[in-house]
């Protein structure tokens, strides 16, 4: 019981620090974050469910994107998703990559700032 009462508090920590962070980014950055978790959640569905690569990049091509480099973007993170031997279920996938995402750009403004300097 201590057990999970250790990790609900962790998780509820984790949470708040992804949304404290989360408010420091533009608009266009969470997007950019959250539009690239879902593309790598679907990624993760497909090659979990058998989908090739090969047929992977087949749905992608086909797919209409609302801005132009999406689609190579989208292909990017596809094929690493491919590549990774993980089995992680897509929720995870997803969550993983916008925390990774956030952080990314969190420490590339920091870096910014500290040029302008």
């Amino acid at each position: 019981m201590r057990n999970v009462w250790v990790a609900l508090i962790s998780f509820s920590v984790a949470g708040l620090t992804v949304s404290a962070q989360a408010r420091e980014l533009k608009p266009g950055d969470t997007y950019i974050c959250s539009w690239g978790a879902g593309t790598a959640a679907r990624a993760q569905e497909l090659k979990l469910s058998g989908v090739s690569l090969y047929a992977a990049r087949q749905k992608i091509q086909a797919y209409k994107f609302a801005k132009p480099w999406m689609r190579m973007m989208a292909m990017g993170i596809t094929e690493q998703t491919y590549d990774s031997p993980t089995r992680l279920k897509p929720a995870a996938v997803r969550q993983s990559f916008y925390d990774d995402c956030v952080k990314y750009k969190l420490a590339s403004r920091r870096e910014h700032a500290r040029e302008k300097l």
